[in-house]
């Protein structure tokens, strides 16, 4: 018996250690493209550990390429944005739960209803939208959609289901105000699943390529994932300018995980709510 378990748990480590170095490989290799000598970027067979490192594709990509402006726009763009969806969605999941009024139901699945609504069937009068308000080539075109999430609101309000109203009614009791009560009473008690919202709208805005290629046209105006396709060329791609650029944009994305997954991870292990 002890045999078999010892075999099973082989075989598990096994898949296990696979599996990790399935995930991390690409982004081992990613980093080490970026600091190799150019004759060993596309050398077959390729070289996994480079013999000689060089930071001057770093150097250029921060000041002869303009990545620094795309950076910045992608910063303040996803943070506005993930700001923006935090606030929205927890206090339209906490009016949808908390209080009741006429058509509240049949509003909050109207709003369910246009998540089945594919992104790319909007976009076109959403563009139309914006020109004639006078935001096509801003940030504006990018952070005003952004506003809202539907997702976000659904996740929050499922959170808010399983918030006690005795927490609402003793603030009322205290006399405490209604926002008070929310930011006081009810957000401290999300902040694992507005850990999780951040992770996930973060991502999405950092990555999001398909629209800022629509609706800015200047260079100045880029994102990160619009600039790292002014690497590629139509005859030829630097891959190592691209491993480069594409090592720097996975920064924020790990500080932000870092920075969130103690509270995402401490709300997933726990169930119900302290006493």
């Amino acid at each position: 018996m002890l045999k078999k378990m010892s075999i099973s748990k082989i075989i598990k480590w096994l898949i296990l250690i696979a599996g990790g170095i399935t995930m991390v490989f690409p982004f081992y290799w990613m980093v080490i493209t970026s600091i190799k000598i150019q004759s060993e970027v596309m050398k077959i067979p390729p070289v996994f550990i480079p013999t000689e490192v060089t930071f001057e594709r770093y150097w250029r990509v921060l000041t002869e390429l303009n990545f620094a402006r795309f950076f910045f726009n992608s910063i303040y763009i996803a943070t506005a944005v993930t700001l923006a969806v935090l606030f929205t969605s927890s206090i339209l999941g906490y009016v949808f739960t908390k209080f009741k009024f006429r058509g509240r139901d049949i509003i909050f699945m109207g709003l369910l209803s246009t998540m089945m609504i594919p992104a790319a069937v909007t976009m076109i009068p959403l563009y139309l939208l914006l020109g004639k308000v006078g935001l096509v080539n801003s940030h504006l075109a990018i952070i005003l959609p952004g506003l809202f999430s539907v997702f976000g609101i659904f996740l929050m309000r499922q959170t808010m289901q399983s918030i006690p109203d005795e927490f609402i009614e003793a603030g009322r009791i205290d006399g405490a105000s209604e926002f008070t009560i929310f930011f006081k009473l009810i957000l401290p008690q999300a902040k694992a699943t507005l850990s999780a919202l951040a992770i996930f709208t973060f991502m999405v805005q950092w990555n999001n390529f398909l629209w800022p290629l629509i609706v800015l046209t200047s260079e100045k105006q880029y994102t990160l994932p619009l600039g790292l396709r002014m690497f590629q060329g139509q005859y030829w791609t630097d891959m190592g300018l691209v491993m480069t650029g594409a090592t720097i944009s996975v920064i924020p994305i790990i500080i932000v995980f870092l920075f969130m997954q103690r509270t995402f991870v401490k709300g997933i292990t726990m169930t119900g709510l302290k006493g």
